[in-house]
């Protein structure tokens, strides 16, 4: 099993959205991580089919998913950002509507979708109008009907947004058994969501894939650039002006622990610290202007 992104592009007018991007994905979770804007929404709509690459092709198992036609629809789940769905419909009565385009006998979806409330904790709401549910609930009804008919390849846009701590790990959790033989590819900003549970991590900016490897891979990108320190809370905004801090701690007696990116210590009192696949997304994206990466 194995989904190819070979040479993938895709312009609007005079914007390169995706440029170039090629990738084999192979069964497990995979990360596909990139500040908002970076190309993730654009590369992800033309793995689904969606949008057809301006050039290149998106193939699987050697086949392009043109080619394929309704085969690949079968064996593929997707979530988008924000899925539609009618004022009017339940819960339930959505699922079985989602159900019914994929093509699932009515036998077989009654029971799947009692099997996928249970998993993502909406038995209880079953029967409530998705419009009258909760942020974090409607994306637990955008998961299980990407997971409806038992997708060989599931690809997730920024799932977990809406979800409180417990389900993020519920979510993960489910994910990590899901994938045991079958693509998964998940997008995000919010890189603790894939830094433990995911296979592979590809980072994309500006369209351009800068990276590719597993958490450990990737964090090697960052070791030497990550250092914590202990300063006076009034020391903190001259640190702030000069490197791009990753964590903050208030400590006794008027100190900050600070936890920061930069080529070289800033003074003799930074420890080298382990650097984590934040540290690198951080690095990759730093916050505001100017780029103090290489201070």
């Amino acid at each position: 099993m194995e989904l190819l992104i070979d040479h993938v592009s895709k312009q609007f007018k005079d914007k390169t959205a995706v440029n170039d991007i090629s990738l084999e994905l192979a069964p497990g979770v995979w990360g596909l991580l990139g500040a908002n804007g970076a190309g993730k929404t654009t590369l992800m709509r033309m793995i689904a089919g969606i949008m057809q690459p301006t050039s290149g092709q998106v193939a699987y198992d050697g086949v392009p998913i043109q080619t394929l036609g309704k085969q690949y629809r079968d064996i593929f789940g997707f979530l988008p950002q924000d899925f539609g769905f009618h004022p009017e419909f339940t819960v339930k009565d959505y699922l079985a509507y989602v159900a019914a385009l994929k093509g699932l006998p009515e036998r077989q979806s009654r029971r799947r979708i009692h099997e996928l409330l249970e998993r993502v904790s909406l038995l209880d709401v079953c029967s409530k109008k998705i419009a009258k549910l909760s942020g974090g609930m409607r994306r637990r009804v955008g998961i299980a009907q990407a997971l409806l008919n038992d997708p060989e390849v599931l690809i997730l846009d920024e799932p977990t947004g809406g979800l409180d701590p417990g389900e993020r790990v519920r979510f993960r959790n489910l994910l990590s058994e899901f994938a045991h033989d079958r693509i998964v590819l998940i997008s995000t900003h919010i890189v603790p969501d894939v830094e433990y549970i995911a296979t592979c991590h590809a980072i994309i900016k500006g369209g351009k894939l800068l990276a590719t490897g597993t958490t450990e891979e990737l964090t090697r990108l960052v070791e030497g650039k990550v250092w914590s320190c202990t300063i006076p809370a009034e020391a903190l905004p001259e640190y702030e002006s000069k490197f791009q801090i990753t964590n903050l701690r208030n400590e006794n007696g008027g100190s900050v622990s600070v936890r920061y990116l930069s080529e070289q210590p800033c003074s003799a009192i930074s420890s080298a610290a382990t650097p984590r696949l934040e540290d690198l997304y951080l690095w990759m994206f730093p916050e505001g202007s100017p780029d103090r990466r290489y201070q």
